[in-house]
């Protein structure tokens, strides 16, 4: 692929994150993790479009009773398929219940990828590795705005495991093609960052060890440059464009992201 896309001017610092910023909290779902609205980020992002969380597998039938009055209707998972299932401590849901949603498995890595695997070990996780990410695999990028535009009416989900880095890599390209500034992209993803360590500090054996504040402020410092870089360099539309995505769809991904009246 042309290293084009990856050249640009670089754009304003980051600030970190605030629990007042756009992104709505009172998107969450019983059950959800990390999950939001991410209406409101630059302006100009609609409420009930997008929004962001862990893994689906969390969610009660309460929580997707919850989703669906929201106006929800799709859902595209970004793990790989070896990661997807129940687990014994997730709620039982019953298949009335989920199978009103769509859901669309669209990883956006290839796990087999021995090179990518020793480059971030068993999956994405930090901003470090997102440009290597972009530039081995920018059909699946394409794949997922695609899916995003031609989605049912209605809200759609994206979510790895943690909502976190795989998410919000993803979040980053498509509000980046909408035009949404570097400051709201990673204020966002440190919101994550943020939400997942407390999460972890709350369990007796968590997935990861979690961060103490301090080591959380050195991680998220880091973690902002590294994001910040990229995203000062890559324009996400000519990368979508140059991976296949037409000018109409770039077109329609603005539009169901941004437009004031909600696509039909």
């Amino acid at each position: 692929m042309d290293a084009t896309p990856f050249a640009g001017p670089a754009t304003s610092h980051v600030p970190a994150a605030d629990s007042r910023a756009p992104g709505r909290a009172d998107a969450l779902w019983e059950g959800a993790v990390n999950a939001r609205d991410l209406g409101g980020l630059g302006g100009s992002v609609q409420p009930g479009r997008l929004y962001r969380m862990g893994r689906h597998e969390w969610l009660t039938e309460a929580g997707w009773r919850q989703a669906w009055g929201q106006g929800v209707r799709t859902v595209i998972d970004l793990r790989s398929p070896v990661e997807v299932g129940r687990r014994e401590t997730d709620p039982q849901v019953g298949s009335d219940v989920v199978g009103r949603f769509v859901f669309l498995s669209r990883p956006t890595e290839d796990p087999a990828d021995e090179e990518f695997r020793a480059l971030c070990g068993p999956y994405l996780s930090s901003p470090e590795h997102y440009g290597e990410n972009l530039r081995r695999w920018p059909e699946r990028f394409v794949g997922i705005a695609r899916a995003f535009v031609a989605a049912p009416a209605g809200g759609m989900v994206l979510h790895c495991a943690a909502g976190r880095d795989r998410t919000g890599l993803v979040v980053a390209v498509l509000l980046g093609a909408a035009v949404i500034g570097t400051a709201e992209i990673c204020a966002d993803y440190a919101r994550a960052v943020t939400a997942m360590n407390e999460r972890y500090r709350g369990q007796k054996t968590p997935h990861e060890t979690p961060r103490t504040d301090d080591e959380l402020a050195v991680w998220l410092a880091r973690a902002r440059t590294q994001l910040e870089d990229l995203l000062s360099s890559l324009d996400a539309a000519r990368y979508l464009r140059d991976a296949g995505l037409t000018a109409d769809e770039l077109a329609g991904l603005r539009a169901r992201l941004t437009h004031p009246v909600r696509p039909l």
